[in-house]
């Protein structure tokens, strides 16, 4: 069985949770999003990203503006909206619960 299918079945799977946690701190772009990510050894391509942001903003999870750069085109800075503050916040919760079950039953003891 090849571990890397899972390894990123798992990675996608928490994606949306690192990315609204990122742009809760502050205003980001992309560049600055993948940058977070590889530095928290979660490699993602722009080919990935660019959908899952545009998936949050129709959600109305995320917000953004344009802003103009003075190395390049403009740059669109994501925000994110009071219902994606709630919805992270279900997120975290979740989170915790996932980390305590699994911690349970790979530590489980009979």
């Amino acid at each position: 069985m090849n571990t890397e299918n899972t390894k990123a079945q798992m990675r996608k799977g928490i994606l949306e949770f690192c990315i609204l946690s990122l742009i809760k701190q502050r205003e980001m772009y992309v560049s600055e999003l993948m940058d977070a990510l590889k530095n928290g050894k979660l490699d993602v391509v722009e080919g990935t990203l660019y959908p899952l942001l545009t998936r949050l903003k129709n959600a109305d999870l995320l917000s953004y503006r344009w802003e103009e750069s003075t190395a390049g085109p403009p740059r669109k800075y994501y925000q994110i909206t009071e219902k994606g503050k709630v919805f992270l916040t279900e997120l975290e919760a979740t989170w915790q619960q996932l980390i305590d079950s699994v911690n349970q039953i790979t530590q489980y003891k009979p």
